[in-house]
C-alpha cells in the first residue's frame, strides 16, 4: 500500500459522521419517548436496536436507519423543532396535588400524575422535572422530548419559583408526611404581616451558598412574602432541578418545610384558576415562549390564546380568574402583593 492510499484509508477511519445523522437518544426523545436521560437508561439496558443491532450509547443513526425499541420499529419524526413525530408539540400545565407519585407506576399503588392525563395518538407524555409526593403545584408535560431535556438540563437556567413555608426544626411536626393533607394550595392576595421568623442574616447566607452533602448550594432569590404566627411563607427561586435542594437548603440552615408548593416552571406560572389534580393546555404562544428559552425555533405564526381548555375531568375550562403573562417574572413585581397560599 503507498503513502496516498493509507492517507485516503487514515481520511476514511477519521471521517467525521455523516450531516444528517443525529445521536441515537435524540432521535427517541424526538419521536415522544422520553427524556434523554431515561432513553440513555434504555439504550444501556438494551431495549434499543439500530437494524437489528443492540445499540450502544452515543451511537448516531440516519434516516435510512431502522430503530426498534423492546422489537417495535419506531417511526421517526417528520419536521423540525416546531413539531414532534409529526405532529405539533404540545404541552400541558397541571396542578399535582400532594400525594400524587410523578412515576408513571408505583408498587404501593398510589395514585400517578400520568393517571389523569388526555390520551396522546403518538408518542407519550414526558414529565418535565418531577415533584416528591410531599410537594404540590406545576408540573409541565410535553410530547416532544428534545424540548423536555433542554428544560431540565442545568446549562439551560430555567428558573423554579417555590412558595414555602418553614419553622424551626426542633419545634414542628412536618404535616406534609400525610398525602391527605390537601387544604391550602390556593392563593389569595391578603398582604398579612408580621415579624419574619428568619434573620435578615440567614436569608442573605441562603442566597450566598450553603454546603451540602452533594455540595454547595444556593436560591437565586427569597422574597418574604409575610404571614401570620407560624403561618409566614417565602418565595425562593432555584436555576438547577438537585433532589430535594428546597428542603435540604432550609435544613441546612436549621428550619424545616412545612408546606411546598412550585408556582412557577421557567415562563409558566400556576394559573389560579387551575384546581389541584387538573390541567389545561397552553396557547401556541405560550409554547412559542417555552422553545425560545431554550433556543429552539417556535412554530410560524402563533395563534392568539385559545379558550375552552379542556380540564382533566374532560370539561370545558371555565376561563373565570386572572391568567398570567407567560414570561412575566414574579419576584419583580412591586406594585401587586404577592400570592400567598392560604393556610
Amino acid at each position: 500500500m503507498n503513502r496516498s492510499q493509507k492517507r485516503i484509508e487514515n481520511m476514511t477511519l477519521t471521517s467525521s459522521p455523516p450531516a444528517s445523522s443525529e445521536k441515537l437518544q435524540k432521535v427517541l426523545a424526538d419521536a415522544g419517548l422520553g427524556s434523554r436521560r431515561s432513553l440513555e437508561q434504555w439504550i444501556e439496558a438494551g431495549r434499543v436496536s439500530v437494524n437489528g443491532a443492540r445499540a450502544k450509547l452515543g451511537a448516531r443513526v440516519i434516516p435510512s436507519d431502522i430503530i426498534r425499541v423492546d422489537g417495535r420499529q419506531i417511526a421517526r419524526p417528520t419536521s423540525g423543532p416546531g413539531r414532534s413525530h409529526g405532529t405539533k408539540i404540545r404541552v400541558l400545565r397541571y396542578h399535582k396535588p400532594l400525594g400524587e407519585v410523578c412515576s408513571r407506576s408505583d408498587p404501593e399503588g398510589r395514585r400517578s400524575v400520568f393517571d389523569g392525563l388526555p390520551n396522546i395518538a403518538q408518542g407519550r407524555w414526558i414529565a418535565v422535572g418531577r415533584l416528591d409526593i410531599n410537594t404540590s403545584g406545576i408540573l409541565l408535560f410535553t410530547n416532544a422530548g428534545e424540548l423536555a431535556h433542554r428544560l431540565m438540563h442545568p446549562s439551560a437556567g430555567i428558573e423554579r419559583e417555590y412558595a414555602v413555608r418553614v419553622l424551626p426544626s426542633q419545634s414542628i411536626a412536618d404535616p406534609t408526611a400525610d398525602p391527605k393533607h390537601t387544604s391550602g394550595d390556593q392563593y389569595t392576595r391578603r398582604d398579612l404581616r408580621s415579624e419574619a421568623p428568619v434573620s435578615p442574616a440567614l436569608l442573605k447566607r441562603l442566597q450566598t451558598g450553603m454546603e451540602l452533602e452533594d455540595g454547595p448550594a444556593r436560591f437565586e432569590r427569597i422574597i418574604d412574602v409575610g404571614g401570620q404566627g407560624q403561618n409566614h411563607w417565602y418565595h425562593v427561586v432555584l436555576k438547577e432541578g438537585k433532589n430535594h435542594e428546597v428542603r435540604r437548603l432550609w435544613e441546612a440552615a436549621g428550619f424545616r418545610v412545612s408546606r411546598l408548593i412550585r408556582v412557577r416552571y421557567g415562563p409558566v406560572e400556576l394559573a389560579r384558576a387551575l384546581r389541584p389534580g387538573r390541567w389545561e393546555a397552553l396557547t401556541e404562544r405560550e409554547i412559542a415562549e417555552i422553545l425560545g428559552c431554550v433556543g429552539l425555533t417556535p412554530p410560524d405564526n402563533p395563534s392568539g390564546p385559545r379558550r375552552g381548555h379542556p380540564s382533566r375531568t374532560g370539561k370545558p375550562h371555565s376561563g373565570r380568574g386572572p391568567r398570567p403573562k407567560v414570561g412575566a417574572t414574579t419576584l419583580k413585581r412591586t406594585t401587586t402583593p404577592r400570592r400567598r397560599p392560604r393556610d
